[in-house]
């Protein structure tokens, strides 16, 4: 087979053709979940290509600070600079290739190779490199820059040398619902690292549906499981929750106009390269965070808004983040690609920097409704896992509810098929 660039590989063929054969409002193919080449293409044609969460701006507070993230075969540092902005950064070194740095958080000032010690600035120039030659040019051996850009206190990074084009557009768009909850000046109250055995496809699946939220009963103690239902769709098990959600959702309307927050709902998953969605909406019973009854886990609320009972702001990023946003707290989560059954989510709770635990919050009740969340997710996502893997499997329809997973299938099937053409 050729492109408009010349032959293309054997497995190219292969993922071009299963592109070409997928089917519309139905699961992809099994070899998109399992096969090696397929996830190796992944991650060119999407996670080196797009702009991908990896930090938040809480893990860096100071000139000096850095932290590690690793996808396929790729590993970047991101760092505060001495002059307090954001740099990224291959993690290699410009000697002999090795790891610069290990996995993982860490403060200072210069980076250290721990092999022969060259040693670069948090600009990424080479300071200092043992017995070289008199003729050695330090100013040729700079590490290698990874673009970078911080948004309302989340951290993107873009392998490319050329980013989607549209990533100003949405910043801009979405900076606005953001930055009243001051995500920049919060602290990192717990961290947990999950390793799902399932394609990094199939976590993300998993979240864009609630068609199997009744296996979440932590969660659906506040979050109302008609999320991804059109008001004809709602099924008459859930129309009781679907009258509280709208009489909740009324008040939580009057909430955010009187106070001049933006709320709406925008969504373009599948229409651009940086497929977004972005919403305020109601929780149930007391409304203000993903606790038992609804109550603040924490006692000081992030940014200056005078009232707990928010509901939340939620964020979907392609290809692998997604945010929740309430009065006293916010979770993000991030989705890192290991191999093509093993898939790494990173999940980050934030509070207000002054909060301390113990005295304003309590750190079992902060992470406890994620935590078994995830725990369930990654159960639900092994399974998923073991029968696409199988011979009996063959791609099923999706439920009008499940439209999130489409589109999110669309957009992932429109990257490969930009990075087939390439």
């Amino acid at each position: 087979m050729t492109t408009r660039t010349g032959i293309i590989s054997p497995a190219q063929e292969r993922i071009s053709d299963a592109v070409a054969a997928r089917r519309a409002g139905h699961s992809l193919d099994g070899p998109f979940y399992t096969d090696r080449d397929f996830f190796d293409f992944d991650i060119e044609a999407v996670f080196a290509r797009q702009w991908i969460f990896v930090a938040v701006e809480a893990d860096l507070p100071e000139p000096g600070d850095r932290t590690t993230v690793e996808f396929g075969p790729y590993s970047v540092i991101v760092l505060r600079d001495d002059d307090e902005g954001l740099r990224a950064f291959h993690n290699v070194c410009r000697h002999r290739g090795a790891r610069l740095l290990d996995p993982g958080q860490a403060s200072g000032g210069n980076l250290v190779c721990g092999y022969h010690k060259w040693t670069y600035a948090t600009d990424g120039s080479l300071l200092h490199a043992p017995s070289q030659a008199a003729d050695f040019d330090r100013s040729c051996f700079g590490l290698k820059p990874v673009h970078v850009r911080g948004v309302g206190g989340l951290v993107f990074i873009c392998l490319a040398e050329r980013p989607p084009a549209d990533f100003d557009e949405v910043a801009s768009r979405i900076e606005p619902y953001l930055l009243p909850h001051d995500l920049r000046l919060t602290r990192v109250a717990a961290r947990t690292e999950l390793v799902e055995d399932g394609n990094w496809k199939l976590v993300m699946e998993n979240n864009r549906e609630c068609y199997h939220c009744d296996g979440h009963p932590e969660l659906l103690r506040t979050f109302f499981p008609t999320y991804g239902y059109t008001e004809a769709d709602v099924p008459a098990r859930l129309r009781p929750a679907h009258e509280r959600y709208l009489r909740a959702d009324a008040e939580m309307r009057a909430t955010y106009t009187g106070l001049g927050l933006p709320y709406g709902l925008i969504e373009e998953l599948a229409e651009r390269p940086t497929g977004f969605r972005i919403q305020r909406d109601a929780l149930d019973l007391a409304g203000e965070s993903f606790t038992p009854d609804g109550t603040a886990a924490c006692r000081r609320r992030l940014g200056d808004l005078p009232t707990p009972r928010l509901g939340h702001l939620s964020l979907h990023m392609q290809p692998n983040a997604w945010f929740h946003v309430v009065g006293d707290h916010a979770i993000t989560f991030s989705v890192l690609p290991l191999a093509p059954d093993k898939t790494l989510l990173r999940t980050t709770w934030l509070v207000h920097p002054e909060a301390e635990e113990g005295v304003d919050y309590d750190r079992d009740t902060l992470l406890k409704v994620w935590t078994a969340t995830n725990e369930q997710d990654a159960r639900l996502v092994a399974r998923a896992q073991q029968g696409v893997g199988g011979p009996a499997y063959e791609p099923g329809p999706y439920a009008p509810g499940e439209y999130q997973v489409e589109a999110f299938c669309a957009w992932y099937l429109a990257r490969l098929s930009e990075e087939l053409q390439r």
